[in-house]
């Protein structure tokens, strides 16, 4: 750079948090000139990192942002200490003075710690950084409890983090509910059943008094007002923030009554010269704690050093919200705590058997959607947020279920469809038209819309999809960003090009490290495919929750067992088997409506010696975790029943011993009828057989649960072998062609010609594929091996089902049991106080 292009303009920025990081960004962006040297200080060791994902450090993930590039100075482990408005330079912990010509505070906030007795002890913690969060996790080795003083968004996560690390957790909140700023009253009241459900004791619209030592001075007892006493050997405090003002209340800026540094819609300071933004900034009497609102201020700072007629302001944010908070899906949206006061309605599901709780707010005439809460599934959010403020495109009921989807092209313009990033849905569409762009990693890289919490994603590529369409473009069906290929794609790029592993194929045919949608799919394809066992090597890595342990998570934190009946036709001997694993660890025992005996109340580290009296009885594993087939249920048939046409009962076990341990896109039911009268309910399968005098009549497709679908009428008076061909045939086919998580019911509807064009695939042979789909099934049967066995055999795998990694012989403190009915039950967590 020649000295006449030099640049002539010093910008200081005080903080380097997410919003200091992405003002240097957007300046770099516009700043083609290069007017601006840039100099960033930030107190922290670190660059700028996600703190919006601040809890999964503890996981090992990595938070940093992208370095700024060469034309940037980051200055870390330096806070500025000082600023001489006059001579425009700022002093930093290291006697530096540096000179700016514009200075933009970004100092964040500070978490706010109660003036309660014992707030010095040590073992309390608060949970900002991730020097925090290191240092967390060394004080809590060796030690069993822990407590979280805030039930907001990050005292959840703190709290689930403490779980993590071992310790028997707890949340206090002064607010009647969890999540006050963003759930209403019912809302809260359903979250609190999730988190309790997982092992958590909350206390929710009760003080804390004081925090009491030990005998060895560090924290033990948190003491609240009503006298409870919490045993907490380690205490963190997460219960709200504080901007960080201290530099503009020292140079004499105005700043807030209760704190923030006073900004005008420019997020100029009253000081030409000085800017604020992110949680320490003041602007319209309010200061926003979520990351949308700081990344706006951002682009507004650094229109306005770019260019002095800017007239860029910052008018507000929308704070909905949508995350998956312990494993439970959260979303608040517009202002869902409108009431009859402000003309609003409330139009209110609860379903306290599944967890769901849903609440829309319309205005009085039922014709606008005003906000919403949604804990449980939260689905529909995407839909729902883009309609805050106009007209609903449905009735408030079939909104809250998702009847109504709304297309990408059916949105206004100024509809804000990603609130971190204030992209709107004419941004999208707008770019994609310049930009000529086609995925959705294009739309995220030129827009930022989806980089953040990822929330607003599928409404992004619902958008992308309706513009390629009305373009004549064909839309792509890729799984994800990472895959430029849909599901059925990877399946024969998996199956033909012999890969053995996800690494592997993200390599040779992906981009970046792999995501949650398509690293468990891919798992199923591999699993699918043969390419060894789910808990082997990077395979374990995977899988969906369930399949980490090989049993279903329950909602204590235990686990259920389900060994395999095939068609419920069990000897006394093996029942007997059961009957006494079950009393001697304890179970809760069931007869379930697949005909199979689940045993619950499992604690993960009983597993294997629960597992290895079952497989010695001659037990396997019934995959009740896996998307797998289930069970294939019967009637007596023949062989009893009076007016049984065929052996049922021998057939269903046949079936079930065919397909035991089949993964696929979604978990497979089947069920054998011996006669017309359906007791086994085969028509709401996947794949059902109902006994005719001749044979079998074989139905296709159907499912029961929330979305019932009645199964077609496939093919009828089918000999035994031809029926078994079919039925092969047609789940090896959708296994190789369906989505992922979608269950053969969609899939048949989204077949081009539906059940004709199934027809000719798997009995014409249309396609030639008839003797591989054979070919496939038969390798699937001659290669079954049970997991439970395998993973009895393996000391490695083995070594996974602990409760505690820092303390493997010991149970979960946290789980407990009542007596109902002569059986035990998940003990509520009030009687466990």
């Amino acid at each position: 750079m020649g000295a006449d292009s030099r640049p002539d303009k010093r910008l200081v920025v005080a903080g380097h948090g997410p919003a200091a990081h992405r003002l240097v960004e957007a300046v770099r962006e516009r700043d083609t000139a290069g007017t601006w040297t840039i100099t960033v200080i930030g107190e922290e060791p670190r660059t700028a990192y996600d703190r919006v994902a601040l809890t999964t450090h503890l996981e090992g993930a990595d938070l940093a942002y992208p370095a700024h590039d060469g034309a940037v100075t980051v200055r870390t482990g330096e806070r500025v200490t000082g600023i001489d408005r006059a001579a425009r330079t700022v002093a930093t912990s290291t006697r530096n003075a540096v000179p700016y010509d514009a200075l933009v505070l970004a100092t964040g906030s500070a978490p706010f710690v109660p003036p309660v007795q014992g707030r010095d002890l040590p073992g309390v913690f608060v949970y900002r950084t991730i020097d925090d969060l290191d240092a967390i996790r060394a004080y809590a080795r060796g030690r069993a409890t822990g407590a979280v003083v805030g039930g907001g968004l990050l005292g959840l996560e703190a709290a689930r983090a403490i779980q993590g690390l071992g310790l028997r957790s707890g949340v206090v909140e002064v607010a009647p509910w969890l999540m006050p700023r963003q759930l209403d009253e019912g809302g809260g009241a359903m979250l609190r059943r999730h988190i309790e459900g997982l092992g958590m004791a909350v206390h929710a619209g009760t003080p804390m008094r004081a925090l009491e030592a030990g005998e060895d001075g560090a924290v033990r007892r948190v003491v609240l007002e009503d006298g409870t006493v919490l045993d907490a050997e380690v205490v963190v405090f997460s219960a709200g923030i504080r901007p960080r003002d201290e530099l503009a209340r020292g140079c004499g800026l105005p700043v807030g009554e209760r704190g923030g540094i006073v900004v005008d819609a420019s997020c100029r300071t009253e000081d030409p010269a000085v800017f604020a933004i992110g949680e320490c900034a003041l602007v319209g009497g309010t200061v926003y704690g979520l990351v949308g609102p700081c990344f706006s201020m951002a682009e507004v700072v650094a229109d306005r050093l770019l260019s002095p007629a800017s007239t860029a302001v910052f008018e507000g944010a929308d704070m909905s919200t949508k995350l998956k908070l312990m494993g439970v899906d959260v979303a608040s949206f517009g202002d869902p705590f409108a009431g009859p006061e402000r003309g609003a309605l409330g139009v209110t599901y609860t379903d306290p058997v599944a967890g769901v709780y849903k609440r829309l707010v319309v205005s009085d005439d039922a014709r606008t959607l005003l906000g919403g809460v949604l804990v449980g599934d939260a689905e529909a959010y995407g839909t729902l947020r883009a309609h805050v403020g106009g007209g609903l495109p449905g009735a408030p009921e079939q909104m809250l279920f998702g009847g109504t989807e709304a297309a990408g092209g059916d949105l206004p313009g100024a509809t804000v469809i990603c609130s971190c990033n204030n992209v709107t849905a004419e941004g999208i569409r707008r770019t994609v038209a310049e930009c000529s762009l086609t995925d959705v990693a294009g739309v995220k890289d030129r827009t930022r819309a989806g980089t953040s919490c990822g929330s607003c994603v599928p409404l992004v590529k619902r958008i992308l999809d309706a513009e390629l369409t009305a373009a004549g473009i064909e839309v792509s069906k890729a799984i994800c960003e990472h895959f430029d290929y849909s599901r059925a794609e990877l399946f024969d790029i998996v199956r033909a090009g012999r890969v053995g592993s996800f690494t592997q194929l993200v390599q040779e045919h992906g981009t970046g490290r792999g995501c949650d949608i398509c690293k468990p799919a891919v798992a199923s394809i591999l699993a699918s495919l043969g390419n060894g066992h789910i808990l082997e090597g990077e395979q374990a890595a995977l899988q969906d929750t369930n399949d980490h342990f090989l049993a279903n998570l329950q909602k204590n934190g235990t686990y259920s067992v389900v060994p395999r009946v095939p068609g419920g036709e069990i000897t006394p001997e093996r029942l007997i088997v059961i009957g006494e694993v079950a009393r001697d660890f304890g179970l809760y025992t069931k007869i379930t409506g697949g005909q199979r005996i689940d045993l619950f109340g499992a604690r993960v580290e009983q597993l294997p010696e629960i597992w290895r009296r079952l497989v010695e009885a001659g037990f396997e594993s019934g995959h009740a975790y896996g998307k797998a087939l289930r069970t294939v249920k019967s009637c007596v048939g023949s062989t009893w029943c009076r007016y049984g046409v065929q052996d049922s009962a021998a057939m269903a076990i046949r079936l079930e011993l065919r397909y035991r341990g089949l993964r696929a896109p979604h978990k497979l039911k089947s069920a054998v009828s011996g006669c017309a009268r359906e007791c086994a309910e085969a028509q709401s399968k996947d794949f059902g057989v109902i006994a005719t005098e001749n044979g079998w009549n074989l139905y296709l497709a159907g499912n029961g649960g929330m979305r019932p679908r009645h199964a077609d009428l496939f093919a009828t008076d089918l000999a035994d072998d031809e029926l078994i061909t079919y039925i092969d045939r047609f789940l090896m086919f959708y296994i190789r062609t369906a989505d992922r998580l979608q269950r053969t019911a969609s899939w048949l509807e989204s077949l081009d010609g539906g059940l004709d064009y199934l027809r000719e695939v798997i009995v014409d042979d249309r396609l030639g594929i008839c003797a591989d789909l054979d070919a496939a099934m038969a390798r699937h049967v001659a290669s079954y091996s049970d997991e439970w066995r395998d993973t009895l055999e393996d000391p490695e795998r083995l070594r996974r089902f602990v409760s505690f990694v820092n303390a493997p012989q010991t149970p979960d403190p946290s789980i407990a049991f009542e007596v109902e009915r002569d059986q035990i039950k998940p003990l509520p967590l009030e009687v466990k106080r």
